[in-house]
């Protein structure tokens, strides 16, 4: 059997000591607690089985479920003890510690440790014990573990991270469990374990909500204990420009602490200018296609790499030819350019005029040199765009003091027997399309029924309107029914089938002219429809239209079709044909109809003659100046 270290039993000691339980009533009592537990996990099968008998025949509780508050500890002070003796147990033996007791005879391979975790965890997720005993069980396990061993535990602790974030446990561990994190973090190397670090990081990001504050950094303090540290003194035989090389790593003094560099002028003076050596090295010595090809990280899938480059002054030679460590130096220039321009602070954290005139210079020499570092340099740059562009919009969220993002689930609606109603389905998707349908299924003649679609005289239809437009009404011109284009739409059709004369004035007066003039008071109606003496002298002009169109037809009857041209009968026709559509208008009119003169003469075309046709013309001239006062006046 393999001894335990020193430096393991030094520790396991040390915590036995910090934590001493406190013991039951007597050490016989213990004892059997403890017995009945080591039995409890080396029995097969789940722990619903048989972790309520475990907890009842050892502790013998006032209630059959739930344990009260000196139960609680009790029983949380015996399992620390069995706990402790099962680790102790396992240095003393050589093995790990969440192997230990594994037996492969068993159907489950599991050790003794994860199985009495997997039972406690079932008795806090079901509410048999204090939600918080499987928090302080998983700490004392990680302090009384070593590194190789904590690698394990957390392995446990991730696969059971959906039980440990319900709410009836995360409320009762959470700060257990913040507190356990952070001394592994604390314990861990940051150069060595990065993944294991890492790992951890993740746990808590998804373990605890996005609004838990108490994972958000809202004063913004900044680590300034992660030092760069460089050679001050040129060493013997360098080769490089050892002022360049000061200039280059000061840099970082400036990106660890950016709250200092901005409060004080000459420590930003130093920062640009400083800074202008170094781009202006990078510009003065461009990389090629060859140099990304050579250290493409895409293609080293296998390499590990550490979060800090060597600060060697051998290696700056090596290092200024890397893509990658340019693009680590310019990317840390804009973060800090993003935190300046950080919108919503202070009046004294506000950069002054000059300095946004000089971030901005610089900031356009940092883009324009990632756009050429090999491989996908202007791909680089349009995620990098978009990162911290994305990060605005988490600053208004601290700033705005963190609301949470969590929305609270819906109740369920429940009957009178205390079941959840089932929503009703309807076969056309909701409730009034459901009914329209069965509606026509128990009426087969509403389609067929003359009074299913009737079209409503105009009088009536355009009542609404003509209300509108009295003034005397009162009614003020947004609430009128001419801003509702579907009634307007509606109202031009009615009128286009029944009234076509009032459909007419539409072009001239909109859709008001429209109205019938019966309905409209006579100050309004005077302003729409023609007046009294304009009627007079359109009589007048019918009257001379009639004349002139009599002439034009007796002429038509004697006149031959073979005198006159093809070409200019049909010019005639044209322009006869607003004096016939005139004619026919005139009631008690002795004019021929063109049904007429065809009978007179059906084998032969009836043309006018050179003369008849001026005497059309002038009949037209004249019509056409009569029109011309006539619109005159009514305008």
């Amino acid at each position: 059997m393999a001894e335990a270290p020193q430096g393991l039993r030094i520790l396991l000691h040390q915590h036995q000591k910090e934590r001493a339980p406190v013991h039951i009533s007597s050490h016989a009592e213990r004892d059997r607690v403890l017995e009945i537990f080591r039995s409890a996990i080396l029995q097969p099968g789940p722990p619903a089985n048989f972790a309520l008998q475990t907890v009842q025949d050892a502790i013998k509780p006032q209630r059959q479920t739930v344990l009260v508050q000196e139960e609680n500890q009790s029983l949380e002070n015996a399992i620390r003890t069995l706990l402790q003796e099962l680790v102790s147990s396992a240095v003393q033996s050589g093995e790990r510690i969440m192997q230990y007791g594994q037996s492969m005879d068993m159907e489950e391979t599991q050790g003794q440790i994860p199985r009495l975790l997997d039972v406690v965890l079932y008795l806090c997720e079901r509410g048999h014990v204090e939600g918080g005993m499987i928090f302080q069980l998983l700490e004392d396990l990680t302090e009384m573990s070593t590194m190789r061993d904590c690698k394990e535990v957390f392995g446990y602790i991730e696969s059971k991270q959906d039980i440990l974030g319900k709410q009836e446990l995360f409320g009762r561990g959470k700060l257990v469990m913040l507190r356990t994190c952070n001394q592994l973090l604390r314990r861990l190397s940051k150069a060595n374990d990065v993944v294991f670090c890492g790992r951890i990081l993740m746990f808590l990001a998804h373990f605890f909500p996005l609004s838990e504050r108490s994972a958000v950094n809202i004063k913004g303090v900044f680590n300034t204990s992660n030092e760069t540290k460089y050679e001050k003194d040129a060493p013997d035989g360098t080769s490089i420009d050892f002022n360049f090389y000061k200039t280059f790593w000061s840099l970082q003094e400036h990106f660890c602490n950016p709250a200092a560099t901005t409060l004080a002028p000459t420590k930003w003076q130093k920062f640009v200018s400083n800074l202008m050596v170094v781009l202006d090295t990078f510009e003065g010595q461009p990389l090629s296609d060859d140099d990304g090809n050579t250290n493409n990280l895409e293609e080293q899938e296998s390499s590990n790499f550490s979060i800090k480059y060597l600060t060697s002054s051998k290696l700056m030679g090596l290092e200024l030819k890397d893509p990658s460590f340019r693009r680590h130096i310019l990317l840390q220039c804009l973060i800090l350019f993003d935190y300046l321009k950080a919108p919503g602070k202070n009046d004294k954290d506000v950069p002054s005029e000059s300095m946004k005139e000089e971030i901005k210079s610089c900031e356009e020499r940092v883009k324009k040199l990632l756009e050429l570092i090999p491989p996908k340099g202007k791909e680089f740059l349009y995620c990098i765009e978009h990162i911290l562009e994305r990060e605005k919009n988490w600053f208004w969220w601290k700033r705005d003091g963190c609301p949470p993002f969590e929305k609270q689930p819906a109740e369920k609606k429940m009957g009178q027997d205390g079941l959840r109603k089932r929503r009703p389905r309807w076969r056309l998707g909701n409730k009034e399309l459901h009914h329209l349908w069965k509606w026509a299924e128990t009426n087969p003649d509403a389609l067929t029924d003359s009074q299913r679609v009737r079209i409503p005289p105009v009088m009536e239809y355009w009542k609404h309107l003509a209300e509108d437009m009295d003034i005397s009404a009162g009614i003020e011109a947004e609430y009128h029914h001419k801003n509702n284009r579907v009634y307007c739409w509606k109202g031009l059709r009615f009128s286009a089938r029944q009234d076509l004369e009032g459909f007419s004035r539409f072009t001239e007066y909109g859709i008001e002219g429209v109205v019938p003039p019966e309905l409209l008071p006579p100050e309004v109606r005077s302003k729409y429809h023609t007046k009294p003496n304009e009627r007079s002298k359109r009589a007048k002009k019918e009257e001379e239209m009639k004349g002139a169109a009599q002439q034009v037809e007796d002429n038509q009857i004697t006149t031959p079709a073979t005198d006159i041209d093809g070409g200019v009968g049909t010019e005639f026709e044209d322009a006869a044909a607003p004096m016939e559509t005139d004619a026919t208008v005139i009631p008690n009119s002795g004019a021929a109809t063109p049904d007429e003169n065809q009978k007179q003469s059906p084998d032969t075309d009836v043309v006018p003659e050179a003369g008849h046709l001026e005497v059309e013309v002038e009949a037209e001239a004249e019509t056409g100046i009569v029109d011309g006062e006539t619109d005159a006046e009514a305008d």
